[in-house]
């Protein structure tokens, strides 16, 4: 058993990871870390949590507890400022470490502490023991885009996400007055996601996110123009993935069937009036947008099976 420690667990994606490492055959979970639950029982997140599990610590003391595998669900200045210890897998679930350019970090993050290996299993699979888990809109806007990457210029993104992505900490944009029975556009032409999802494409980006009045659940739709054939690229590039569903022609991905899960679902389709190709991809932001696919990265570092402890079976109404 590979021995864990969650740093920032009391957070939405700390929560979310703890769910998948609590059902994973091959972990052990040693450390709590949460600076805000210190010293209180694993029910202080949530009742449902039992007394078999450790109970809260102090960040850094979870950080110093020997685990081999850490996942940090910190804020971006906390996570750029943490010290890995020597010989740990520690996958970054916030943003500090995805920008390899180092005036692009300073730029959108404040910091630049170097970029870690970026780990989108199923395009590009982390290497070494240093991985920055992708932002959530940019693994949706990079399972629709990176097996076109070859035959575009550019791409518009369109992309709305549920609350859950704003994290956990109490703001006005995400009270239920400023949420419920509205649609609002946010950080137009200025997301972070943006830069980040232009440095893996390698071309650039036109990026605008928007929130949804649902907890969880996000859906882009990309626009390009392209020669090539986008079904047939998508379908080969997904053929082998236990995680990652290309829809029959006709289908559309729909966020009731990626909730709470860690899979995501992909649409091709082709506008008949000005050829513009379509390409729609459905997942969960707390799920394959993060928590899943920081385990899913974790397994492939560690060599483990790269769905254990994922959640991708189900038909929920």
């Amino acid at each position: 058993m590979t021995t864990v420690a969650i740093i920032g667990s009391a957070g939405y994606t700390g929560q979310e990871t703890l769910d998948r490492v609590l059902g994973h055959p091959g972990l052990e979970l040693v450390a709590l870390g949460s600076d805000s639950l210190a010293g209180q029982a694993a029910g202080a997140l949530d009742p449902r949590l039992n007394g078999s599990l450790p109970g809260f610590v102090p960040n850094a003391e979870a950080a110093r507890s020997g685990a081999e595998l850490i996942f940090l669900c910190l804020d971006n200045d906390a996570s750029a400022a943490f010290e890995p210890p020597a010989g740990a897998v520690v996958v970054d679930l916030a943003g500090a470490h995805r920008l390899a350019d180092e005036a692009a970090a300073t730029a959108w993050y404040g910091t630049a502490p170097g970029a870690w290996s970026y780990g989108l299993p199923e395009l590009f699979p982390p290497q070494g023991r240093l991985i920055a888990n992708p932002g959530c809109y940019a693994t949706a806007a990079l399972l629709a885009l990176t097996p076109l990457a070859g035959s575009i210029s550019g791409a518009v993104i369109d992309a709305k996400s549920g609350v859950s992505g704003a994290g956990k900490s109490l703001k006005a944009s995400s009270h239920a007055g400023s949420v419920l029975e509205n649609l609002s556009p946010y950080a137009v032409g200025a997301h972070r996601h943006a830069p980040e999802i232009a440095q893996q494409l390698g071309l650039r980006v036109c990026f605008v996110p928007h929130l949804l009045p649902v907890r969880r659940g996000l859906l882009a739709t990309c626009y390009v123009q392209t020669a090539a054939d986008a079904r047939a690229l998508i379908e080969e590039a997904y053929s082998a993935s236990p995680v990652v569903r290309v829809l029959p022609m006709g289908l559309t991905p729909e966020l009731g069937r990626v909730q709470g899960t860690d899979t995501a679902e992909l649409g091709i389709f082709t506008d008949g009036e000005t050829g513009t190709t379509i390409v729609i991809c459905a997942l969960d932001n707390l799920g394959k947008g993060a928590a899943g696919q920081a385990v899913q990265n974790a397994n492939l570092a560690l060599g483990l099976p790269q769905t254990d402890g994922l959640r991708l079976h189900g038909v929920p109404v």
